[in-house]
C-alpha cells in the first residue's frame, strides 16, 4: 500500500501514484549497489550490473518480452518520443506518421515535430466516446506510412483502444505499431506479445513506482535508432549511466501491478461506479466523458454544465479534496482540454470538465464524502454564475 495523506482525499491518481512501501523498500535495498557503475568490470560493478539484469528480467516477465526487449528511460514522455522519432530515423526516409486525436501531448508534440522536418502527419479523429474506429485506421494507412501510435487507455476520460487489432491492421501494411501504455499499467493487460505491438511505453509513477523512470518496450527486429548517444547503454539504444535504484523500485512496483491487477480492478472499479451513479443521480446537467465506451476502473471524467473547472477544483482542493481538469502534464497550466474537444462535444460541455482518478489506496468513506460535499458545491457555484440548476 502506498504512502497518503489521511487529513486529505486524494482522487488524482491519473496524474501520479505514491510510491509503494515496497518499491521504496526496494530501492533503499538497492542504494548501496546503485552508487556504482553497472557498466564497469570491478566487483562493485559487476554487482550493480546483476541488480540490473534481475530488474529487467523482471518487467521483461510482466511484459511477456525477451530482456534484450526492454529498455529503461528517464520517464513515459522520453519513452513516447523514442518510439516515433527513432523509428523514422532508423528508416532513414521521408514517410507518413498516424496518429490519434486523443493522444498523450508526448505523442502528439513528437508527431507535430515530425510533421514541421517534412513528415506527413494523420491525426485521426474519434468518436463521441474517444474510440478510435479501426476501419478509420486502416484507411488512414499509406504504402509510404512508417509508424502509427494509438495509446492503449486515455489518460483523461479512460477510453480503452482496440490495441491487438490496430497492431494487426498497420502489420498487414508493414507499418511499425507503437502504444502508449502509461495509463493502462496495473489496470489492464500488458503482455507485449498478445497485444501484438511493436512498442510499448510505461512510467513507473503511474504505478506507485518512482518518477523518473520510464520503459519501452522494443519488439526484437523493430527499427529504431536512440535519441541518445554515448556509452552504448540499454543495448544501444539510450546512452546514460542507469538509475539502478529508481529501475529496481520500477521493476518491483510493475510486478505488483500485474501481480495485483485482477484485485485493483474489481475493488476499484465498483468504487468508481458508486462515484459515478452518485454524481448521475444527485447533480443535473453533467456528462461522462467516455459515456458507454470501455473505460479504465479507476477514471471518471465528468463535464458540469455551466461551471469553470478552475472554480470547482479549487473548491474542492479547499475542502480537501485533490483532483484534476485534466492530464497534469501541461506544467500547472489549466487550458481546454484537447480530449474533450476530440470527443465533439459543445462547448456547453468542455468548461465545467473535472477527473476524479482513483488508486488502490482509496476507500469508500473517502467516495461517499465526496459525494455529501460536491452536489451543494456544483449548485453554489451554478447560482453565482447564474446558471439554472
Amino acid at each position: 500500500m502506498s504512502q497518503k495523506n489521511s487529513a486529505r482525499i486524494y482522487l488524482d491518481y491519473a496524474a501520479t501514484t505514491l510510491p509503494s512501501r515496497e518499491a521504496v523498500a526496494a530501492m533503499a535495498g538497492a542504494s548501496e549497489a546503485g552508487s556504482y557503475n553497472p557498466s564497469s568490470l570491478h566487483a562493485e560493478g559487476r554487482r550493480a550490473r546483476a541488480l540490473l539484469d534481475e530488474a529487467r528480467d523482471r518487467v521483461a516477465s510482466a511484459l511477456g518480452a525477451a530482456r534484450k526487449e526492454v529498455a529503461f528511460t528517464a520517464s513515459g514522455t522520453e519513452a513516447d518520443n523514442h518510439a516515433l522519432v527513432g523509428v523514422v530515423r532508423a528508416l532513414g526516409r521521408r514517410g507518413h506518421v498516424v496518429v490519434s486525436a486523443i493522444e498523450h501531448h508526448a505523442v502528439l508534440r513528437a508527431a507535430e515535430a515530425l510533421r514541421d522536418e517534412g513528415f506527413d502527419l494523420t491525426i485521426l479523429p474519434v468518436d463521441e466516446c474517444g474510440r478510435v474506429d479501426p476501419r478509420a485506421f486502416a484507411e488512414a494507412l499509406r504504402d509510404e506510412t512508417l509508424v502509427a501510435s494509438v495509446m492503449y487507455a486515455n489518460n483523461e476520460i479512460g477510453t480503452v483502444q482496440p490495441i491487438a487489432e490496430l497492431a494487426a491492421l498497420a502489420h498487414e501494411r508493414r507499418v511499425v505499431f507503437h502504444t502508449d501504455a502509461v495509463a493502462a499499467a496495473g489496470w489492464l493487460p500488458i503482455d507485449a506479445p498478445s497485444l501484438g505491438v511493436d512498442l510499448l511505453s510505461l512510467s513507473a509513477h503511474k504505478y506507485y513506482g518512482p518518477k523518473g523512470t520510464g520503459v519501452l518496450y522494443v519488439r526484437d527486429g523493430t527499427p529504431l535508432a536512440p535519441l541518445v548517444r554515448g556509452g552504448g547503454q540499454e543495448f544501444g539504444r539510450r546512452s546514460g549511466t542507469e538509475n539502478l535504484a529508481g529501475i529496481v523500485g520500477a521493476a518491483t512496483a510493475l510486478e505488483r501491478a500485474v501481480n495485483g491487477r485482477e484485485t485493483a480492478v474489481r475493488r476499484t472499479g465498483a468504487l468508481r461506479d458508486r462515484l459515478q451513479a452518485g454524481i448521475c443521480e444527485t447533480i443535473p446537467d453533467v456528462r461522462i466523458n467516455g459515456g458507454d465506451a470501455a473505460r479504465l476502473p479507476n477514471n471518471l471524467n465528468v463535464s458540469f454544465a455551466g461551471i469553470e473547472s478552475e472554480a470547482l477544483l479549487v473548491r474542492l482542493d479547499l475542502a480537501g479534496v485533490a483532483v484534476s481538469a485534466g492530464s497534469a502534464c501541461t506544467s500547472g497550466v489549466l487550458e481546454p482540454s484537447h480530449v474533450i474537444a476530440a470527443l465533439g462535444s459543445g462547448s456547453r460541455w468542455q468548461t465545467g470538465v473535472i477527473r476524479f482518478s482513483l488508486g488502490t489506496p482509496t476507500t469508500q468513506p473517502e467516495i461517499d464524502q465526496v459525494l455529501e460535499i460536491l452536489p451543494p458545491m456544483v449548485a453554489s457555484l451554478r447560482r453565482f454564475a447564474g446558471t439554472p440548476t
